[in-house]
Formats: structure tokens, sequence, C-alpha cells
């Protein structure tokens, strides 16, 4: 089962190393334009700050994802 953790239960470096696997993995879509690593992370801190994203470690893949929190909930409807 997947496990949400709260992003403000890590050590403030933790999480930026985290933030900063997350936006760069492959595959990660911001749209017509190229941002920066550290523009990508302020945009998933700042989704997680506001409660529009959890971090939600994936016991299948072993990785922590940031989700939107609508995707969380239909996950488990």
């Amino acid at each position: 089962m997947d496990t949400v953790i709260p992003f403000d239960s890590l050590d403030p470096d933790t999480l930026v190393n985290v933030l900063n696997d997350i936006v760069s993995r492959d595959g990660t879509d911001y749209g017509d334009y190229e941002l920066s690593t550290e523009r990508k992370r302020e945009q998933a801190l700042r989704a997680l700050k506001n409660g529009e994203a959890v971090l939600v470690f994936d016991t299948e893949s072993e990785t922590i994802q940031l989700v939107s929190k609508q995707s969380l909930e239909h996950r488990y409807d």
C-alpha cells in the first residue's frame, strides 16, 4: 500500500533532495517550455504547501512521487 509522507516531517535538506529527484525524472512534463530544476522545485513545494499535492511513497516502485490531491482521492474511490 502507498504511504503519504507529510512533506513538513522531512528535514529541509532531505525535502530539497526528494523534490530535485522528482522534478528531474525523465517523462516529467511541464508544458511547452523548459523550466530550471530550481523553478520546478519551487512549483512542487508551493503545491505541497498549498495542499494541492502530496508526497507518496510508492511501495511497488520504491520511489517517492508528487501526486495531486485530486489524483490521490481518485486512487481510493
